[in-house]
């Protein structure tokens, strides 16, 4: 009796959590209504959110803004908490004035831009023009960027000069009562090197041939640095000064993707956004491995994905360990999905990942996934309902 009566003290003194559906297409006013219908809109104690991506170097900015705008716009009429994901790593075909290095016939182009793409070895001989992407299923996408590239890092510090403002503006326009409705802002998205973008040997050779030659191997996550196909992180790593010969390593890789999201999460600090509405996104394949850390730095609270152990985090050895270094006030399971379709088993997987106070949202990616699936949404009504908490 006395943990249950310290255990509600302390739920009655948290912040409110949420539970956050993320969409895989433009947010409009029919999915709000979707989710309404389907989720509900919670409880004080843990709300029913929606969460979009903007890629803010895949499209025009004008598009971006009108987007975001549209997002929080309904966000606000609807009384509907969000997550803005502002991503700029995964998705940047709009700017081939920073990757387009090998084709005169195409927008952009300029050798130089070796420089911004990321290298199989020591030296820009070593860019690459082809990446690959296992999403569902494989598909080729641009070669990644060279995190710590001064034009790169520049080109997404532009653009944070605009967007940010504008989600802080609406922010602190919002009548008192509404002052919940930002979740947060997600710096990141599952950042890594080798893993959303991978480089097959000889690949710049593929990229004239049909895509239906490309090689199905596919990637060996659990294995870094190469990750089972060609180590990559060359350019990151001798942009920055961490290392210009030898064997390029876990740790070299880890450290990239550290300086990266603390950059980033430097700009929104000094753009204004508190360190309790901002969240950074990394993950980990290998039990432990280094890259879980790489999301902790003093301006953000960290994030992380949870696919193989979404039924239970604490199992998670990489993220408690991570845990244990962080002086942030919270964190997030900022791309979470069950790979069932069992009621029970949602609700206890959703009722275990919420169970610590400090999980302040967790976002089930995608809700396109899940909105036909009555059982599922059963679960995610019962999660958030008045009397819903940890278990014992």
């Amino acid at each position: 009796m006395l943990w249950s009566a310290a255990l509600a003290g302390l739920l009655l003194a948290a912040p409110p959590q949420y539970l956050v559906l993320n969409t895989a297409a433009p947010p409009t006013a029919q999915l709000f209504d979707q989710v309404r219908a389907g989720c509900g809109t919670g409880s004080p104690a843990r709300r029913i959110g929606v969460a979009a991506i903007f890629s803010y170097l895949h499209h025009p900015r004008e598009r971006v803004l009108a987007d975001l705008r549209e997002f929080l716009r309904l966000a606000a009429v609807t009384d509907t908490p969000v997550v803005v994901q502002l991503d700029g790593e995964n998705w940047w075909g709009g700017r081939p004035d920073l990757w387009n290095w090998w084709d005169p016939a195409q927008p952009g182009y300029d050798p130089a831009n070796r420089q911004n793409v990321e290298w199989t070895g020591w030296g820009p001989q070593h860019a690459i023009q082809i990446a690959w992407r296992n999403w569902g299923r494989q598909i080729r996408v641009l070669p990644p960027p060279n995190l710590l590239s001064p034009r790169y890092r520049a080109a997404c510090h532009a653009e944070l000069a605009v967007l940010v403002p504008e989600i802080l503006s609406w922010w602190r326009q919002l009548p008192a009562q509404q002052q919940d409705l930002l979740i947060g802002i997600k710096v990141g998205w599952e950042s890594s090197l080798g893993v959303n973008a991978w480089y097959y040997p000889d690949g710049n050779a593929l990229l004239a041939r049909p895509a239906a030659d490309d090689p199905q191997t596919g990637l060996r996550p659990a294995e870094p640095p190469s990750r089972g196909v060609v180590t990559i992180g060359y350019a990151a790593a001798s942009t920055g000064g961490l290392r210009l010969s030898g064997e390029l390593t876990e740790a070299d890789q880890a450290a990239v993707v550290r300086r990266h999201l603390a950059d980033l999460c430097a700009v929104h600090a000094r753009l204004g956004v508190p360190r309790d509405r901002l969240f950074t996104h990394v993950a980990g394949w290998r039990e432990g491995e280094l890259l879980y850390a790489a999301g902790l730095n003093p301006h953000a609270c960290p994030g992380w994905s949870f696919y193989r152990y979404a039924s239970d985090p604490r199992r998670d050895a990489g993220v408690q360990q991570a845990l244990t270094q962080s002086d942030a006030p919270a964190w997030a399971a900022v791309e979470w999905w069950l790979g069932s379709r069992d009621q029970a088993a949602w609700s206890a997987a959703l009722a275990v990942t919420l169970a610590d106070p400090r999980c302040r949202y967790l976002a089930v990616y995608n809700w396109q996934s899940i909105c036909d699936q009555p059982a599922v949404l059963q679960a995610i009504r019962d999660a958030c309902r008045p009397a819903a908490g940890p278990p014992p």
